[in-house]
Order: structure tokens, then C-alpha cells, then sequence
């Protein structure tokens, strides 16, 4: 018997008892995660559909705060950020959708997309009872729900479930800040059942939901009925569902490219659903962090992640299907009647290699400064009105001075020159460590500081910021007199391009002939660090550290002809060798990233 779909007619949905209900039958939800905001809009209907022969029935997507509104007050929902039309387009393919708005939303996007802005004021502390917070996430969530919350199944469309921030129980215990949220949500016209997610122990479901909202909860392959357990003490009588399946891990740099077995991925799918359990796989399809937006971590130290964010999902960066694929469809299969009717796994875009970039001209980094604040100390970057990129720092010395400056100074990465020469980097990651710098009077000390990402999980987000956050001292004595320098790179291809002048951190500027574009990865192995853009769309970061030696570029990004290929290369060192590859390229486990 086909399941009902949201392509015909209209549905009701709720809870009764223990069961989901879907026009007055049990219904077990067979979710999938993907994010629009890592897959260009062309691709999403392939990926959906792939979801939907892979066995799925629902799309879950989290709502990205930070690139809906960007500057306050100021909201985008067009084109690739469509989140209307990308629910319309999920239900056309069949799969019903989990709306996961926030406001926070972790998922290694800087400061779990929460807007950069709100960090300006020095006092501010987000995800809490500050009212200036609360107050901003109740303007974004009514945005929201101006998007999609007629989209809800009992107003004819598809969603099924809206749920209330974000695994909270892993970050704090206020249930008034909760509550608050909540209502928000409410308030921005979300009717229909809410749910948390939350790790499955005593302290984060205590902490992370409310009595009157379903608690979710969310583990990786191993031993679901451990999980579960957990959750019957906490809460019975209700649907039981894993919120996020973790199928697959993240990649930080330096750090391994992580795999998890099909086999264990499927075995908890197949437990689950013997027991009429739901899920939402986490992720079904990971994408690609474009831009800025990659976040971090802090464990023992500072962890920013890589731009890709494949997570070893079934369906690969470029939406190919992976023996993973295999493995939870037939998981799926075993416990689905009607699977016949799922459609066929539609063609993935095509693959190609490319030509050498060939590089015509270069501009200097500190050349696309945007704005120069004075200031007897460092300015942070949120005190510039500036979210990502880079900061230029410049002190001209008046007096001699020596010794040690350390690299708990910035944030988060710092390339360090006097008068022009390089003297060394600052990394927030090895804070004991540091570089020693001679002045004299008259020298020139410039710091050029890069965000590689706000911390997106746990205690550290509320300090945040970006930048020099401290007065810079050098051998004991102060330095004072700094130009602040933006570097947002918002439109690097408005620099003036000509012959190379200096040989600092310099834009190259190429281009690359393609016949018929296709989707390819560019090789940066003989790169050291980054950014890319191509015909405008920002790739996101390379590093020679690893795991990731290569960019994700859709074809649907590039154009038969020539494309105009931007390299920020910070070493200053290059044009080196660059040309599109059909495989992305990662260092094995055992490999040892580049000094």
C-alpha cells in the first residue's frame, strides 16, 4: 500500500498516544537532513529525488538565520535562499518536511547561524533571557513564518513538525529562555506539533525541552536501544524518534576524514523501524559549507572545520550515491510496504576534469580594504560592522620595543610582518605559542587577522567575536595607535587586477576555459591557504593542512567559455598549478598534513 503523499490533496498529521498519525493511520517518519543553503537551488530536486528512492519520506532542513538577515531588520529569502520553494519542491518529490528554525542551529555553520551583528554590543549574550536577543529572534522567527508557516499540513501543505531551538540541553537549563522561543514560534503562526532534539542523557533532556513539546533525540550508530531506554526514563507515552541519526561525522582541518560502516549506519536504521521507531538521518546529503560560513569547535583547542561538508552521507558532496546509499535502502525496504512505488535513483550531474587556470593579473589583499578605523588599541571585527573575512591591523612604532607576541592575541589566524617581511603567523589553536618581533621607531607592524569560523557548539559561543579582542603589548611594553583595516571580501572582483607589486598575501586572477561544463573539483594541492571564487560564487576555503586538498565546484556554477577563477592566496608565493579534477581529494588517515 503507497503511503500517503504531500503531492496529493491534503493531509491531517498529529500525535495521538505513542503513534504519529497521518490522515488517522500510524505513520513512522523516515527522515532525511539536507540543507539548501549547501546545494545550489538546480540541484535540489535531484537530491530530493535521490532522498526519495533512497527510501525517505520527509526532508529535514534546519533555517539559517544569519544568511536571512544578514544586517538587522534586513531579510533575504530569494533565489538560493528560496526556503518556501524548497519545501513546495521537497513535496512535489513526495517528502513531507521537519522545519528546524532555530534560532540556533549548530550544524558547523559559523556561530550556529546566529547573526554575526548581535555580537557588536559587548555585553550581549545570545541563546539566553537577554532581552535584546529574545527580541531579535522573535523578529527573525516572525519573518519565518511569514516564509512558511501556511506551509504547515493542516494549512495544506507539507510541514509536519516545527522544532524549538536546538539541542539546548548540550549548552545551558533555562526553560524560561525555552519558553520563550517557543512562544515565539507560536506567535509566528506555527500551529502544528513541536519537537526538541537533544542528546539522550538526563542532563540535556532536562535542560533542553519543555513539558508540552516532544523531546527527540539524537545519537550516531552503536546502540539505539541504550538510547532509547534513556528516553523512556525521561518521558513515556509519546512517538519515539531519533532526531538525528548520525550516519557520518564532520571534518575539522588537520584532522582525519571520517567514515562511518553502512553496515552500522543500516543496523540502527533496521532496529528502528522494526520497532516503528522515526528518524531523520543526519545527514542524508551533506553538501558543501560554501563561503565564510564553515564553523568550529573547542575541545582541548580551537578546531575551525573544513569547507566541505560531505560527512561520508549517502549521498556524496556531489550527490552521488555511495554503498551507504545501498545499505540504508535496503535497510528502509525490509520494513516498507510500497517500495516499488519509490522512483528510480535519478542520474547525478555529470563529472568532468579541466584545463590549468591561467593566471593574467593579481591585486593586493590590503588593497580591497573597505573602511580604516584609528583607535589607541585594535578594533574587533563586529566592532568594524564586519562579519567575516579578514582584518588588517597596523601599528607604526615610536618607540623600540622586543619580545614575545602571542597568538592568544587574535582570533583566529594571523599572518605577522614588519615593514613588509613576514615574521610569522599567530594560530588561536596553539595559544602557549607565538613569535618574537623587534620594532624600532618608525617600523610598520601589520597584523592581518582571519575568522576561520565562530565556535557553533557548547559554552564558548556568547565570546565569539572576531579579530584583536585585547590591547597588544610586545615585551612588556604597550603598543598604542593602530588603523583597523576591513577586509570583508564581499566583491573581490571590483579590485583593481594588474602586474604583481609587493609580496604579501595577494588575489590572483585567472580564467578557465571550459566546453561543456560540468561538475568538477579543483586541485589546490600545491596550494598552502585561501579562499577560491568562481564567476562570483565564493568556493570557500582551501588549506594545505587537510584532510581537504580539493574544492567542490558545481557545473552549475561555470559557463561554456571562459570563467573568471579568483585565488586569495595568503602565502603571497604563488599563481601555482590549478586545474578541476573528477574525484575530490582528501589525505588518508595516516597522512601527515604540510609544514
Amino acid at each position: 500500500m503507497m503511503e500517503p503523499s504531500p503531492a496529493s490533496g491534503t493531509h491531517t498529521f498529529g500525535i495521538e498516544g505513542e503513534s504519529f498519525v497521518l490522515d488517522g493511520l500510524p505513520f513512522v517518519i523516515r527522515s532525511g537532513e539536507m540543507h539548501y543553503t549547501r546545494v545550489p537551488k538546480p540541484y535540489w530536486r535531484h537530491r530530493m529525488r535521490s532522498m526519495r528512492a533512497m527510501g525517505l519520506n520527509t526532508l529535514c532542513t534546519y533555517v539559517f538565520w544569519n544568511v536571512h538577515e544578514p544586517r538587522p531588520g534586513e531579510f533575504d529569502f530569494a533565489g538560493d535562499l528560496d526556503l518556501a520553494e524548497y519545501i513546495r519542491m521537497a513535496a512535489e518529490e513526495g517528502l513531507w518536511t521537519l522545519l528546524r528554525p532555530g534560532p540556533y542551529v549548530c550544524t558547523e555553520w559559523d556561530l550556529g547561524g546566529i547573526p554575526a551583528w548581535l555580537l557588536k554590543e559587548p555585553d550581549m549574550v545570545i541563546r539566553s533571557r537577554d532581552p535584546r536577543f529574545v527580541g531579535a529572534a522573535d523578529r527573525y522567527l516572525a519573518e519565518v513564518g511569514r516564509q512558511v508557516s501556511g506551509m504547515e499540513i493542516a494549512k495544506g501543505g507539507s510541514i509536519l513538525m516545527t522544532q524549538v531551538e536546538n539541542e539546548y540541553g548540550s549548552y545551558a537549563a533555562d526553560h524560561d529562555y525555552m519558553a520563550a522561543i517557543r512562544d515565539s514560534i507560536r506567535r509566528a503562526g506555527f500551529d502544528g506539533p513541536l519537537f526538541t532534539a537533544d542528546g539522550a542523557s538526563d542532563e540535556m533532556l532536562g535542560g533542553g525541552t519543555l513539558p508540552d513539546v516532544l523531546p527527540a533525540i539524537n545519537f550516531g550508530a552503536g546502540d539505539p536501544e541504550s538510547q532509547f531506554a534513556n528516553l523512556a526514563q525521561f518521558r513515556q507515552g509519546i512517538p519515539r524518534m531519533c532526531g538525528e541519526y548520525w550516519g557520518g561525522w564532520f571534518d575539522h582541518w588537520r584532522d582525519e576524514h571520517h567514515r562511518v560502516s553502512p553496515d552500522a549506519v543500516a543496523q540502527g536504521i533496521d532496529w528502528m523501524l522494526e520497532r516503528g521507531i522515526s528518524f531523520s538521518l543526519y545527514m542524508a546529503h551533506g553538501g558543501t559549507t560554501f563561503g565564510f560560513m564553515a564553523g568550529a569547535n573547542f575541545s582541548d583547542a580551537y578546531e575551525p572545520d573544513t569547507t566541505s561538508y560531505d560527512t561520508d552521507a549517502p549521498l556524496d558532496e556531489c550527490g552521488r550515491p555511495r554503498a551507504k546509499f545501498d545499505a540504508v535502502r535496503a535497510a528502509i525496504m525490509r520494513h516498507t510496504p510500497g517500495s516499488e512505488d519509490w522512483p528510480s535513483l535519478p542520474v547525478a550531474p555529470a563529472l568532468g576534469t579541466t584545463g590549468r587556470v591561467a593566471f593574467d593579473g593579481a591585486a593586493d589583499l590590503a588593497a580591497l580594504g573597505v573602511r580604516t578605523e584609528t583607535a589607541v588599541n585594535p578594533l574587533g571585527m563586529e566592532a568594524l560592522d564586519q562579519a567575516y573575512g579578514f582584518v588588517l591591523y597596523r601599528h607604526a612604532a615610536t618607540v623600540a620595543a622586543s619580545g614575545r607576541l602571542t597568538g592568544d592575541l587574535v582570533r583566529d589566524y594571523a599572518h605577522v610582518r614588519v615593514n613588509g617581511r613576514a615574521v610569522g603567523v599567530l594560530d588561536r589553536r596553539h595559544l602557549a605559542e607565538g613569535i618574537d618581533v623587534a620594532l624600532q621607531p618608525g617600523d610598520v607592524l601589520e597584523v592581518l587577522v582571519e575568522n576561520l569560523g565562530r565556535i557553533n557548539f557548547a559554552s564558548r559561543l556568547p565570546g565569539e567575536r572576531k579579530g584583536i579582542l585585547t590591547p597588544v603589548a610586545l615585551g612588556g611594553v604597550d603598543l598604542v595607535g593602530w588603523e583597523s583595516v576591513s577586509i570583508p571580501l564581499a566583491d573581490p572582483a571590483s579590485a583593481n587586477y594588474g602586474p604583481r607589486t609587493g609580496d604579501g598575501p595577494v588575489i590572483w586572477r585567472g580564467t578557465l576555459q571550459i566546453g561543456d561544463p560540468a561538475d568538477t573539483f579543483l586541485d589546490m594541492g600545491a596550494w598552502r591557504m585561501g579562499h577560491v571564487w568562481i564567476n562570483g560564487r565564493h568556493l570557500g576555503r582551501y588549506w594545505c593542512e587537510g584532510p581537504q586538498q580539493s574544492l567542490y565546484c558545481p557545473g552549475v556554477w561555470l559557463q561554456s567559455g571562459t570563467n573568471e577563477v579568483l585565488v586569495l592566496d595568503l602565502s603571497g608565493q604563488g599563481p601555482f598549478p590549478m586545474a578541476g579534477v573528477a574525484e575530490p581529494i582528501f589525505f588518508t588517515p595516516s597522512a601527515v598534513a604540510k609544514e
